[in-house]
Formats: C-alpha cells, sequence, structure tokens
C-alpha cells in the first residue's frame, strides 16, 4: 500500500478554463472551471453540489479544437469546488493535458515579454 505523505504533488499550472463535465454514469452535463491542472490532476472550481470524493466523472477537455473525454475521480472536495485525478485512457489524453499546459505557459511567458518591452520603453 502507497504512502500518501510521501506523495509529492504535480507542479500546477494556473488557469481559467470552462469545461464541461458528468459524473461517469451521469446524463446530465454541468459546467466547471478548470483553475490550475498538471498531468495528474487539477482543481475544478463548480458550484454542483452533487460531487463527492470517490466519485467518477468525465471532463470534456478542448485544446486548439481537439476534444477528449478525460475520465478521473474526484479526490477532494470543498465549497469551492474539487480536487481530480486524471485516468488517461491513452497516450492522447496525457498530449492533450501536456499541450494545454504548455499553451498556457507560453502565453503566459508571451505576455510577460511584453509587459517587459513595455517597461523598459517607458523606463
Amino acid at each position: 500500500m502507497e504512502e500518501k505523505s510521501n506523495k509529492v504533488p504535480s507542479p500546477r499550472i494556473p488557469l481559467q478554463m470552462g469545461v464541461e463535465f458528468r459524473k461517469s454514469y451521469g446524463r446530465q452535463n454541468a459546467k466547471g472551471t478548470l483553475k490550475n491542472i498538471s498531468l495528474t490532476g487539477a482543481f475544478l472550481e463548480t458550484a454542483t453540489l452533487e460531487l463527492a470524493p470517490s466519485d467518477k466523472v468525465v471532463l470534456e477537455i478542448i485544446v486548439s479544437e481537439r476534444r477528449r473525454k478525460m475520465p478521473a475521480t474526484i479526490i477532494w472536495k470543498n465549497a469551492y469546488g474539487c480536487g481530480v485525478q486524471f485516468h488517461p485512457f491513452n497516450r492522447r489524453d496525457v498530449q492533450i493535458v501536456d499541450d494545454l499546459m504548455y499553451f498556457v505557459q507560453n502565453r503566459r511567458e508571451f505576455r510577460r515579454g511584453i509587459l517587459d518591452d513595455i517597461f523598459k520603453q517607458a523606463g
């Protein structure tokens, strides 16, 4: 049995990305916002009260017109949302999360570069 105290969370990248999700056995989609993401999971901000730890969900992730349905498990929940752990089905599932993290990080670095240029010109 693996000890949770030795587990170090994967580095998270903050983002604001609207997603739809549903319980694995559910028919009704709900909406939420991914607030941070890593290769292993994410924080899903949602007002949906029906979620509880150990619930299985399917998140629909869209990156550059590519759409993947990512299976996940609710790990913890609070008043703002829940932590989800991804269960990638294949390499394309892992790749879309990796691509999303890459796009978010590059956009952030591009904006930082623009601000640095503006400050240099103003100074």
